[in-house]
């Protein structure tokens, strides 16, 4: 078990919770939400969220018995609201920056690492090596995403980068010429732009802009954040033994399912 110094340094530093795997007494469910559109990581079904990350949280609060619904709240900021305001009591899929700690306790470890890429229209590729390539070219990206607190404020300060209002618009937006990249994850990236037809028309540039840590994060408001410490024990065990890869398989073929009825 974590000793206090130790859990008091972390804690300072990313905004961790220190309490042991409990739950309070008035945690008697746990209501989590998290992308609506991060296939096959958590993706909208009907009310709910699914995906492979709900499907880690539901097994871990199955072991800590206290039950778990995951919860469609709305667009990715709106999710993000949610466990602000109190109304969600979990967030899961979400990548650590400074301002979300002020509202979260990010659970310890990061259940998997996340690969950002640069999306651009086939034939349109430019020569990219890092960040500083983007430097004069427009880019959009969705509402309510950060890439982490390095590169939003690069993003801030030194491109010229449109908010979305989801990724369906931003592929829109980069196909018609209003963007000249598009900055999204690599998975969900890759599904949207398969689901709009665009799988011949869109390319990943070879090189990933960056790769974040994912995490599962507690609201600061819910009696629920007393079980960080037991869903960081449920992370660790589920992503070492081969679960978690068989719960992204599940997802995967859950997602191409769904992809196919329509």
């Amino acid at each position: 078990m974590m000793n206090k110094f130790a859990c008091f340094a972390i804690s300072a530093a990313l905004g961790l919770a220190c309490s042991n795997a409990f739950a309070d007494e008035s945690c008697t469910r746990i209501t989590a939400t998290g992308h609506p559109a991060y296939p096959v990581i958590a993706f909208k079904d009907g009310d709910n969220i699914a995906g492979a990350a709900p499907e880690l949280v539901a097994a871990i609060a199955k072991t800590l018995k206290v039950p778990l619904t995951s919860k469609y709240m709305g667009t990715w900021e709106e999710a993000q609201a949610a466990t602000r305001d109190g109304k969600a009591d979990l967030i899961f899929g979400i990548y650590y920056n400074d301002e979300r700690a002020g509202f979260l306790d990010y659970v310890q470890p990061a259940f998997m690492y996340d690969d950002v890429a640069v999306f651009v229209v086939k034939g349109k590729q430019f020569p990219f090596k890092d960040k500083n390539d983007l430097v004069g070219k427009k880019g959009v990206t969705n509402k309510g995403e950060s890439y982490g607190n390095e590169f939003d404020a690069f993003m801030k300060d030194k491109l010229d980068v449109t908010r979305a209002d989801g990724i369906g618009e931003a592929f829109e937006m980069l196909m018609s010429g209003k963007a000249d990249y598009l900055i999204a994850g690599y998975y969900p990236g890759t599904a949207e732009a398969a689901k709009d037809g665009l799988k011949d028309k869109v390319v990943p540039l070879d090189q990933a802009l960056l790769t974040a840590e994912m995490f599962v994060a507690f609201s600061k408001k819910s009696p629920c954040r007393s079980l960080a410490e037991g869903f960081g024990q449920g992370v660790t065990d589920l992503t070492t033994d081969g679960s978690f890869d068989g719960m992204i398989k599940d997802a995967t073929s859950a997602w191409d399912k769904a992809q196919a009825k329509k």
